[in-house]
């Protein structure tokens, strides 16, 4: 009877081996299975979007990017999804070709179509490499590339209203991209202009919940390597980013952990927390901590590369190279409960706390700070009225902000 027990324990053992074996792989959705090749040449976005349906269809899981280079158009995320990018695999943003495709639209946006409150840029998503909305339990991690290099522009020839910034519209290699829209004068009340198929972010997130960004490289990313609105609950750790403008746009987000990553941007803001009005309300940027980061603005690519070149002289406002951390503009819905500490800046712009439209910035502690080469002030703190926001916006405040054991040196003697 015991050699018989013994045997059936052994059998079920078994069985519940296989069993947790088959829900183990049906967790691992591989790319190619679903049609990817990962030869750099043929479009795998639809097999992509396959693999990563399936997965939502299935409860959640692992998308994983085996080695190889897999061009793409938008790669739409869903809830409980994994974005595995494997050592030696790169999501190549793909340029936007009649009768090749093209990158998902921009939705309609009131706050931004209609009122303009903050740049086109900050007030769309889906016009993007990566892009996700109202979504929970998500993660995109390394330690593979995303590379915009030839599909991702820096504002997309949009233009028009407020802050449209039409004259940035650049590719990334500083030409005109020659499928854009040309800037509208005045944009189509709560319709966005004509993207054209163009995409101008890598990754894009909207009103989403506990998400990581971990070990990932970003390259050449368009306007911004990472544009995230209303994301609560939030780590980006170990990131690394060399792009032609911005690196992490954080923007009325909650619960935000940013660490040991390295952002190079010299023709715009390395980190910056944003508060805009783009979701409708004047939403704080809060409880943020961010440490043990490097911000620079070596030449765009050559911080990848090892090279660290110094060439730039200008970035696109005229005034030196960016690559800074910053507070603001969009700065509606103010920042508060934030922590910054254990930085260094290196060729770049100095910290900047700016509230122009109406918010506070308040409960601030900032330490440990080193800076080298800083093309303006080394610290930047500005109380402004903007008002750019619905009528009757007040001006903001600054209050109980707290800096200390900042080391600069070589600073332009001009501020």
């Amino acid at each position: 009877g015991s050699i018989v027990h013994r045997a059936l324990r052994f059998a079920f053992a078994a069985l519940a081996g296989v069993a947790l074996a088959c829900v183990a792989f049906a967790a691992d959705y591989d790319i190619r299975t679903f049609g990817a090749t990962g030869d750099g040449k043929t479009l795998d976005s639809d097999a992509i979007n396959r693999a990563i349906e399936a997965a939502a269809a299935a409860g959640g899981g692992t998308v994983r990017f085996p080695a190889g280079t897999y061009l793409s158009f938008s790669v739409r995320l869903k809830s409980h999804i994994t974005l595995q990018f494997d050592a030696g695999a790169t999501l190549l943003a793909a340029t936007p070709a009649p009768g090749f495709g093209g990158y998902d639209s921009a939705e309609p946006n009131e706050w931004g179509d209609k009122h303009q409150y903050q740049d086109f840029g900050h007030s769309h998503w889906r016009n993007s490499l990566i892009w996700g909305e109202n979504l929970t339990n998500i993660a995109l991690i390394g330690p593979g590339l995303i590379n915009g290099t030839k599909g991702l522009v820096r504002n997309a020839g949009f233009g028009g209203g407020r802050g449209g910034r039409g004259g940035r519209g650049r590719g990334p290699d500083g030409t005109s991209p020659p499928t854009a829209a040309p800037a509208a004068a005045t944009p189509t009340p709560a319709t966005p202009p004509s993207s054209n198929g163009l995409g101008n972010k890598a990754i894009a997130l909207k009103n989403c919940r506990n998400v990581t960004l971990r070990d990932l490289s970003l390259l050449m990313c368009g306007h911004f390597a990472l544009l995230a609105t209303g994301v609560d609950q939030l780590t980006i750790d170990n990131v690394k980013v060399d792009t032609n403008r911005d690196g992490f746009d954080i923007d009325a987000c909650r619960h935000v952990r940013i660490s040991n990553c390295s952002v190079n941007a010299p023709g715009d803001d390395a980190i910056v927390l944003k508060s805009s009005y783009a979701l409708g309300e004047a939403r704080p940027c809060e409880n943020i901590t961010l440490t043990n980061c490097q911000v620079t603005g070596y030449d765009a690519g050559s911080f990848f590369d090892g090279t660290f070149k110094r060439t730039m002289e200008r970035a696109a406002d005229r005034d030196g190279p960016t690559g800074r951390i910053k507070f603001g503009t969009e700065s509606n819905g103010g920042f508060k409960n934030i922590t910054i500490t254990n930085c260094v800046f290196d060729r770049s712009r100095g910290l900047a706390l700016e509230t122009v439209d109406g918010g506070v910035i308040e409960d601030i502690t900032i330490s440990n700070l080193v800076m080298r080469d800083i093309t303006n002030a080394p610290l930047f703190l500005r109380l402004g009225n903007r008002a750019r926001g619905p009528a009757g916006t007040p001006v903001g405040a600054i209050r109980r902000v707290h800096i200390s054991n900042v080391t600069e040196k070589n600073a332009d003697p001009r501020y």
